[in-house]
């Protein structure tokens, strides 16, 4: 049974101070949260004050990139050591803005993901499509390309330790979200890729998040949505109606504009 996952993205917002009060907010406001696992990924400048505010809760941290080396001349980078003496668990690899903004090849995120999982952490390997790709029926096709990239060379224990999140890139920060329908069979088409590079019963134990304009009026829908059964071969999803989506247990909680989240199961 797969625990649901809650991670909230605070992206580049918030001062030190303003971190602290969200960090406090959550804490407080949260401190027994049954049945699922809550995740925070502030800005690396306040992740060493809201890792004070979170020790002993039961709220985790995560953070929003890293590098894949342990250390070196890489000017502006941080890494999984680095992130690891903060109590960082969780690392964001592959968020569709790095890959835009940034440039990020599947390349690098394979690397970024082996090297979390060498330190004992784990990554959320973020896949999704743009409203192009989907409007040209190219939903599956893109996300498989991604998670076959992202994962390549990992063992079945390796793949077991691992969390996706589905972020259809035309959903992030635009207010238009994936109808639960459109999440889950994505998620199903992921799910059943899982299988194929490890085994259906790992694959039944990797958490899959839905990701983008996730809020607290659509986050329900979103979590009823039921699983489905992975698609069997690329039938692509429906290319009109980019609306609300859902996670197959995953999906991205916004408390305030501009900071995301996601979820999952």
């Amino acid at each position: 049974m797969r625990t649901p996952l809650v991670i909230g993205n605070w992206k580049m917002h918030g001062t030190i101070a303003e971190a602290r009060a969200l960090a406090t907010g959550v804490r407080d406001g949260l401190k027994r949260p049954r049945g699922v696992h809550v995740v925070v990924c502030p800005p690396f400048t306040a992740l060493a004050a809201v890792s004070e505010i979170l020790a002993g809760s039961p709220i985790h941290l995560g953070a929003q990139n890293c590098h894949h080396e342990p250390a070196g001349a890489h000017t502006g980078e941080i890494s999984v050591p680095m992130l690891a003496e903060l109590a960082c668990r969780w690392i964001l690899a592959g968020h569709s803005e790095r890959r835009k903004e940034m440039g990020e090849s599947d390349e690098q995120i394979k690397l970024k993901v082996r090297a979390i999982l060498s330190h004992d952490l784990t990554p959320v390997l973020c896949v999704g499509e743009t409203a192009d790709e989907r409007r040209q029926g190219l939903t599956f096709t893109t996300v498989e390309g991604q998670l076959r990239a992202g994962l390549a060379g990992l063992s079945g224990d390796q793949i077991a330790k691992t969390v996706l999140a589905y972020e259809p890139v035309w959903a992030i920060g635009t207010g238009a979200n994936a109808t639960p329908g459109q999440a889950a069979e994505v998620q199903g088409y992921l799910r059943g890729l899982l299988s194929e590079l490890a085994s259906k019963e790992i694959a039944q134990t990797v958490r899959i998040l839905y990701g983008g304009s996730v809020k607290a009026e659509n986050v329900e829908a979103l979590m009823a949505e039921p699983r489905r059964r992975s698609p069997r071969r690329r039938r692509e999803p429906e290319r009109a109606g980019i609306h609300r989506h859902r996670a197959e247990g995953g999906a991205h909680l916004q408390r305030r504009q501009g900071v995301s989240g996601c979820t999952s199961s």
